[in-house]
């Protein structure tokens, strides 16, 4: 289990996330294009296992394909506990900004802000 990663948990995922258009926009790094469509959508799949993961600011940030990527939102209470160590994950930009997405839950989107 990543240490401090559970406290990241909702109690009310309904209440507690929040979207782009929420948040006042994306202003962070936007991937290229033809990058993204290397190494990002929903058919690039990857686990944390193997990520440089780290905290900053109390944010889990991983590092992804030449990317960080900081997880902004709580992850939902009904996601099972080990998550972030066993499902399949993938980052997909959705009308108004980045979000990570477990395969498991589809239609849940965490939002994430892309840096160099």
């Amino acid at each position: 289990m990543r240490v401090g990663f559970t406290q990241d948990r909702a109690r009310s995922w309904n209440t507690e996330h929040r979207t782009w258009r929420e948040r006042g926009g994306y202003r962070g790094y936007r991937v290229p294009d033809d990058r993204f469509r290397i190494y990002f959508g929903r058919s690039h799949f990857f686990r944390f296992g193997g990520l440089r993961f780290i905290f900053v600011s109390g944010r889990p940030r991983f590092w992804y394909n030449g990317y960080w990527v900081t997880i902004l939102d709580p992850w939902p209470e009904y996601w099972a506990p080990d998550w972030y160590e066993t499902d399949d994950l993938y980052i997909v930009y959705d009308y108004d900004g980045y979000y990570l997405y477990d395969a498991n839950y589809p239609g849940v989107g965490i939002a994430v802000s892309i840096s160099l």
